[in-house]
């Protein structure tokens, strides 16, 4: 008996292992493995202390994650069982996105290996996943031997456009020789300008304008690139192409002050292991050797680039080349106030290449094509030529009723490149050191023999590298093609920092702009590393103020002294969105002392106890029908000082939500009692007891930004919707709203539950509206409402960029509420789907976002009377999902009458919807309308 007994003990345990094993080999390994702001394996990467993520896959024995081990060493053969670095050890914790290094200090050029695995909710665990590694860049201005190098072009005196001094491109070069065959090198590099480098003749990456844009005077960025491939043993060349770029541009020299501004220069340290371990290193130093006499004659920017053939020196870049007439480049010491560091976002690239060209105009020699799309990047061109003729080549982003090139609102950036050709034939080129904004190509100086043919352009779209975050789609053509214009305004002007517009004289990191723009770009596209980088950029700038000034642009190469409302809150808002979206805490630690030091300044403003401060304001910048013309009515009729005040409010509200975050329990309540003082001098100064807006007019956005920033009693705030919905029937249902206004337009009208209301605006097709632009022939958002009709020609203001993304705001509204997708807890931990269909205008739409977990998505169309939702949660999330029509009799969740259905958790059913709280998993809902 007891033998039997034991006999059954011992096959118990073995059934149990053995299920046990079987589960575990079902618990696929974690996936998509990142560091910090989503980097995939980096090299030369810029933080010792990073953060991991990983998502967990999409199986149904996996809902949510129980606990976590992360283990991180010297070498891959050290993981998982003897990580050398850092052994998390198992962490009880669902927490699978930012999760912080705490293992032994990390050091330049050091390369690090990682894996991590989770155990599910059933506290199975899962396999370990693929190791991942990431490698440091130079960390440290110690780090570098090197030194800046160059020529001085500043003494050839060339001036153009107002005067400013031009720089010639140098092409720069040092020889070296290796003893023996390589086992890996890195290349680190930077410049003072754009740069362009090559080993052996072979160009060693296709970044564009790099190092790209910062305060020169605080940072410049650094690249690190692995050349192992590009060396061999014997003779080897290393050469630099060096243009004046940001750096030494007229971009940065905004006055004559800086007319004697410095050449630019190189600085290059090439670290070089050999096999038999043996190590050597090439700097950029006095060595070196350099010339301007190469092809590219001029670039800038602003006005483009001049290429003569004539100049160029075949194989320059490679080892059998002679430049022993060229000159000894001058040297200068690093400076120790300006911190060399690892770039911290992606470069420029070129992104797309539009075929899809018609010839618009032939006349003579002269040849217009239109690329169909407005934008930013270079031409690619391929066209016959003769010996001796120069080809030039311009902009535009629409033409004239003629057929000419309107390129007033260009104004003083002359964006045109030239092309001499050194002998007869068909000549290919695409610009180097510049980029423009464009939809229309002239073409003047080809062979006059030959007939234009649209091969002979093409046009390269560059903007940062960051990859698609989410999509939008709906059942209307021009809503579909509003997400069209506000998704390439967002590509077109990332260009390595968040500009205002790309094609004149401008160009410039706008504040305002980008606080407004930055919670439609997240869900657009993957910018959490792109707007970290600028933010540091912008706490660069504001540490020049010791007043806690934010400028209005960033990099401040304008030097302004005052701050606006609207413009320098970035520093509050842009981090508390970005929280939101990706759920990761280090944005508000990098940002918090900025974001105090800013209230400080609003504070240094108050001129008497009444917590209004006396401050310059853009105002509601370019709402339209203004009561002022001109320059004057740029910043629209809001009072100014209700916008300082409402804005001194909101920030010091979301800096108590910061610290409450950060836990800083003493600042949330001293945030919030700052916020609650200023609401009440707010409400008393520009609100009489009805509601209504006194000491100053009226404004759609007076309202808006009393209600959405939560600043009147709620019995007031009620009596002011009424007021807000007064205005916007004075204009016909039309926005009346600027930059500050429009983003706001519809949350307020959402929380107001006028979603009808909300529609109509949205589907105005005059002006002022969305689709008016689209009438007119847009490709991409513009700066004003009424930049251009076809019946009336261009708004007569030069300040007129066809390429401007503050009013694409509206794609937050489109995500979160037409397909129904938002985050819930920050970080989309909880999903809101809750879509808010309109029949009038509908019958469909779609979205989805690759969350910090998986991809999330919603999606519905309405047939027949019924209403079809499908939604998508990833795993280690939940959802609450709101079904319009609330209709329980008629609701069906995956086939199954919703009240027999056991994988969902009723949570509340009103008139208008029915809420539910679901696990990660795929839900199809139907329900009759």
């Amino acid at each position: 008996m007891k033998r039997n007994f034991f006999f059954v003990l011992v096959l118990s345990v073995l059934a149990y292992f053995f299920a046990f094993s079987f589960i575990n080999k079902n618990i696929q390994a974690p996936h998509s493995l990142t560091l910090s702001e989503g980097f995939n394996n980096p090299i030369g990467f810029y933080d010792s202390s990073p953060t991991f993520s990983w998502k967990l896959p999409v199986s149904e024995n996996i809902k949510s994650q129980s606990a976590y081990r992360i283990v991180v060493a010297t070498s891959e053969d050290l993981l998982p069982n003897h990580a050398d670095l850092w052994d998390s050890k198992k962490q009880n914790s669902s927490q699978s996105t930012f999760v912080k290094y705490q293992g032994k200090a990390l050091e330049s050029r050091q390369k690090v290996y990682w894996q991590v695995r989770f155990w599910n909710q059933d506290e199975n665990a899962s396999d370990w996943s693929e190791t991942n590694v990431f490698e440091l860049g130079l960390l440290n201005n110690a780090d570098w031997n090197a030194q800046w190098a160059g020529l001085d072009t500043a003494k050839d005196s060339i001036k153009g456009v107002r005067n400013f001094l031009m720089h010639r491109p140098q092409y720069l070069r040092k020889d070296f020789e290796l003893t023996s065959d390589v086992a890996s090198a890195r290349l680190y590099i930077t410049a003072k300008g754009v740069f362009d480098v090559y080993l052996n003749g072979k160009d060693v990456s296709d970044d564009v304008m790099t190092p790209g844009w910062t305060p020169y005077n605080h940072r410049i960025e650094t690249l690190t690139y692995d050349v192992s491939e590009f060396l061999t043993s014997g003779k080897n060349a290393l050469a630099v192409e060096l243009a004046s770029g940001w750096h030494s541009g007229r971009i940065s020299r905004r006055t004559a002050l800086y007319d004697n501004f410095e050449s630019p220069k190189i600085l290059c340290q090439l670290e070089i292991i050999m096999k038999d371990g043996s190590k050597q290193t090439i700097i950029s130093d006095e060595s070196w050797k350099g010339t301007t006499n190469g092809p590219i004659r001029l670039a800038g920017i602003y006005d483009g680039e001049v290429y003569d053939a004539n100049f160029e020196m075949p194989n320059w870049n490679a080892v059998a080349f002679d430049y022993s007439n060229w000159e000894f480049v001058e040297v200068e010491a690093l400076a120790k106030n300006v911190k060399l560091a690892p770039k911290r976002h992606y470069t420029v690239k070129n992104q797309i290449v539009l075929n899809d060209v018609e010839i618009v105009s032939v006349k003579e020699n002269t040849a217009v094509f239109n690329m169909k799309q407005n934008i930013v990047g270079v031409p690619k061109i391929k066209v016959p030529m003769k010996k001796g003729d120069t080809l030039k080549i311009r902009f535009s982003e629409m033409l004239l009723n003629d057929g000419t090139f309107y390129t007033i609102n260009y104004r003083s950036a002359h964006s045109t490149d030239y092309y001499i050709a050194a002998k007869d034939g068909v000549v290919e080129y695409v610009p180097k050191f510049t980029f423009h904004g464009f939809q229309f190509i002239e073409l003047n100086g080809y062979d006059k023999n030959a007939k234009p043919d649209v091969s002979w352009v093409q046009g390269i779209a560059q903007h940062s590298n960051f990859q698609i975050n989410g999509t939008f789609t709906s059942s209307h053509d021009k809503l579909n093609q509003l997400q069209s214009n506000i998704t390439w305004g967002l590509r077109d002007n990332f260009f390595d920092i968040p500009t205002d517009c790309p094609q004149r004289d401008e160009r410039l990191g706008w504040t305002g702009d980008a606080q407004v723009i930055a919670p439609t770009a997240m869900f657009n596209y993957d910018t959490h590393a792109f707007w970290m980088a600028w933010l540091q950029s912008l706490r660069e700038n504001q540490s020049e103020h010791s007043d806690g000034m934010v400028p209005f642009i960033v990099p401040d190469v304008l030097q302004n002294k005052k701050g606006s409302p609207g413009w320098g809150d970035a520093v509050v808002i842009i981090p508390w969105s970005i929280y939101n979206s990706t759920g990761d805490k280090s944005v508000l630690e990098e940002n918090y002392k900025a974001a105090k030091k800013w209230i400080g300044y609003y504070k240094s403003k108050i001129e008497d106890k009444a917590l209004i401060p006396k401050m310059a304001s853009f105002g509601d910048w370019l709402q339209p029908f203004p009561s002022k013309k001109g320059k004057s009515g740029n910043s629209g009729d809001t009072s100014k000082e209700l916008i300082i005040t409402a804005y001194f409010a909101h920030s010091s509200h979301l800096i108590s939500k910061m610290a409450g975050v950060l836990g800083y329990n003493e600042d949330v309540k001293e945030f919030y009692n700052l916020y609650k003082s200023i609401s009440k001098v707010f409400e008393s100064t520009f609100f009489d007891n009805n509601g209504k807006v006194k000491n100053g007019k009226e404004t759609q956005t007076s309202y808006l930004l009393a209600i959405y920033f939560d600043l009147l009693k709620p019995e007031n705030k009620l009596k002011a919707k009424k007021h807000l919905l007064e205005e916007i029937k004075n204009t016909d249902y039309h926005l009346g709203t600027g930059f500050l206004g429009t983003p706001i337009l519809p949350k307020v009208l959402d929380n107001m539950g006028e979603i009808d209301l909300m529609y109509k605006i949205l589907f105005k097709e005059t002006y002022p509206s969305w689709f008016y632009s689209i009438n007119q022939g847009a490709t991409t958002m513009w700066e004003r409402w009424n930049s251009f009709s076809i019946s009336g020609g261009y708004n007569a203001q030069s300040m007129n960029s066809l390429n401007h993304y503050a009013y694409g705001a509206i794609g937050q509204w489109m995500y979160e509420r037409i397909a129904g997708l938002a985050p819930l807890e920050p970080g989309y931990k909880k999903i809101r789907i809750a879509p808010l269909p309109n029949t009038e205008f509908l019958t469909s739409a779609s979205a989805t976002v690759n969350t910090p977990y998986g991809k999330a998505s919603s999606s519905w169309t309405i047939e027949n009377g019924t209403f079809y939702l499908k939604a998508i949660i990833p795993p280690n999330t939940s959802a609450q999902i709101s079904i319009p029509y609330g209709n329980e009799a008629g609701l069906h969740v995956n086939g199954t009458v919703y009240k027999e259905f056991s994988d969902v958790q009723h949570s509340n059913t009103d008139k208008t919807s029915i809420t539910i709280l679901v696990e990660p998993g795929t839900y199809n809902i139907q329900t009759k309308i």
